[in-house]
């Protein structure tokens, strides 16, 4: 008889409901949606990652064999490569609306809606807009309708604390989990914040593993405009080093558009990988994985660190 075969990360997500379903929910002026149901296939963990050299600049020409996978620091077999271009994209873009972001928050409010305006592609895409001050709104749902999405980010308007914990740990459960399997999908967070949160009643750590459980990379563009280092700025760098994503500091207003620019440049040029983890432990840990380029010392890969392996 064969044995029974269970995909990680779509496991790793159910198992991420058991977990917090008891915990007390985050305002989001909606009801909570039901759990999402999660799809069994084979066990595999997928991985998007981006290469690029000392200069910044995309490299999109390698293939399988230029590059090894190490779980645990143990190879692993690749079982399947490819060059992400058409991956439906599920986007989650979330906006502090705190009074801490006051003074410049038309001009936010403008590079946020360009970018949804160029990233996202009607019929194949889905966003989100979450906003959060103290506490977390879901403004829009998941939609392709960028005239939508466009007009919730105008209608935005600022005041209160700042709950972002709960707006990341929101965003990742209740809404880019829900469609499966993971792997048929490229899950991408964006936060536009100072990073300081004062509010949520989920720890950061919590955030972290509600996103890393949902496969999310996350991106995070600083409001901070004093170029003195803060928390806030080493919570925007946590979240993003963690999930193979980027931090973005624009001291200058006219930074933030290149931000935005940059993490929609990034979203088309990522690779994919499947492997089998050898060995398969369903031990509901956090397993660290690294891609390499063989090799090639002068080139940067980024991607999520780990994953959570489900527990059976």
């Amino acid at each position: 008889m064969k044995p029974k075969l269970f995909s990680v990360m779509a496991v790793a997500a159910l198992f991420a409901g058991a977990q917090t379903k008891n915990q007390q929910e985050p305002q989001t002026g909606t009801a909570n949606p039901p759990e999402p149901r999660i799809s069994l296939d084979v066990s595999r963990v997928n991985m998007l990652y981006t290469v690029s050299d000392k200069k910044g600049r995309f490299v999109t020409d390698l293939n399988k064999d230029d590059f090894e996978v190490l779980e645990n620091k143990k190879p692993q077999s690749i079982m399947e490569f490819a060059a992400e271009t058409d991956l439906p994209l599920r986007l989650a873009v979330l906006i502090d609306t705190s009074n801490s972001i006051r003074d410049r928050f038309h001009f936010q409010q403008e590079a946020a809606i360009a970018f949804i305006d160029g990233t996202v592609r009607p019929h194949q895409d889905k966003a989100l807009v979450v906003s959060f001050d103290t506490a977390t709104e879901l403004v829009t749902d998941l939609t392709d309708d960028v005239g939508v999405l466009e007009k919730a980010i105008q209608n935005l308007r600022p005041g209160g604390g700042t709950s972002l914990y709960d707006a990341i740990f929101f965003a990742a459960r209740d809404k880019l989990m829900l469609d499966q399997p993971l792997y048929k999908f490229r899950r991408a967070m964006v936060i536009l914040s100072d990073g300081e949160d004062n509010q949520s009643q989920r720890t950061r750590d919590q955030a972290l593993e509600m996103v890393q459980k949902a496969d999310v990379t996350v991106y995070t563009i600083s409001t901070n405009r004093s170029k003195i280092g803060t928390d806030g700025d080493k919570v925007m760098r946590y979240f993003a080093q963690e999930t193979g994503g980027q931090a973005f500091f624009p001291f200058e207003a006219n930074d933030l558009n290149q931000s935005f620019e940059n993490i929609a440049n990034e979203l088309r040029h990522q690779y994919n990988i499947f492997y089998r983890p050898e060995p398969l432990k369903a031990d509901g840990l956090y397993h660290p994985v690294e891609i390499r380029v063989k090799g090639r010392k002068d080139l940067v890969v980024r991607c999520r660190k780990g994953y959570y392996a489900p527990k059976i």
